[in-house]
């Protein structure tokens, strides 16, 4: 399977944010050379195409599972149904679940064509109705206000989206809510293992909670 479409870096982020702040549906996922790739829902569309042929809307030519014409999305307004009748010889995922027939997405779904993962996201949809995100990150109502507040800070480079932008210190979060950077650390351990990414590599931790964090309605571009 090609590795986690979510992102890794603060430029991939910024990408996702700005899809996100176009309000419609997007997917993500990485072509065959591992680098991120976004594709927009645009707004009058009726279908879109998932195969390996030219005709393909998302187009997955590196994946040899993949058939030419491997499945179809259709859109309405800015709801998308997953359909696979049995076009594709190896069958369509959501969620790690054969698809047969339509399958309605939801907001953080994970999809699987051949041995490519996809992101769907589809802005401002609940995050109660969020099939992937949901199962990996506890509702907002589980994190404290003195976390949501450091939460809230760490994540404030992102609000203008800088191409550059990475995730606050804790030393800038300690300074900018007049906490000691004894306490903010400790926020940011409870934080870490609230929204999953413990086990993550030190290095990955922060981003991740900042993607975890937006991407769940954890905060809002709004709080930022």
């Amino acid at each position: 399977m090609s590795p986690d479409p979510r992102a890794t870096s603060a430029p991939e982020l910024k990408a996702q944010i700005e899809a996100e702040r176009g309000g419609r549906p997007f997917l993500v996922f990485r072509d065959g050379e591992g680098k991120q790739r976004i594709v927009v829902v645009e707004e009058g569309l009726t279908e879109l195409w998932v195969g390996r042929g030219e005709s393909a809307g998302l187009r997955l030519d590196w994946d040899e599972e993949v058939s030419a014409l491997h499945a179809q999305l259709e859109v309405v307004r800015d709801e998308c149904t997953l359909l696979d009748d049995g076009l594709s010889r190896n069958g369509s995922f959501v969620g790690g679940e054969r698809v047969h027939g339509r399958r309605r997405l939801r907001d953080g779904d994970t999809l699987r064509f051949g041995r490519t993962a996809v992101l769907y996201r589809r802005p401002g949809e609940g995050a109660a109705e969020a099939t992937a995100v949901a199962g990996e990150v506890p509702a907002a109502a589980t994190v404290s206000p003195g976390q949501r507040r450091v939460l809230v800070a760490l994540c404030r480079p992102f609000k203008e989206g800088a191409a550059f932008a990475t995730p606050a210190s804790n030393q800038a979060i300690a300074e900018e809510l007049h906490l000691s950077v004894d306490a903010v650390k400790t926020h940011m351990r409870a934080l870490f293992e609230k929204l999953g990414v413990e086990d993550l590599p030190q290095n990955q931790k922060r981003l991740a909670l900042v993607e975890r964090a937006l991407q769940s309605g954890v905060i809002s571009r709004r709080d930022l």
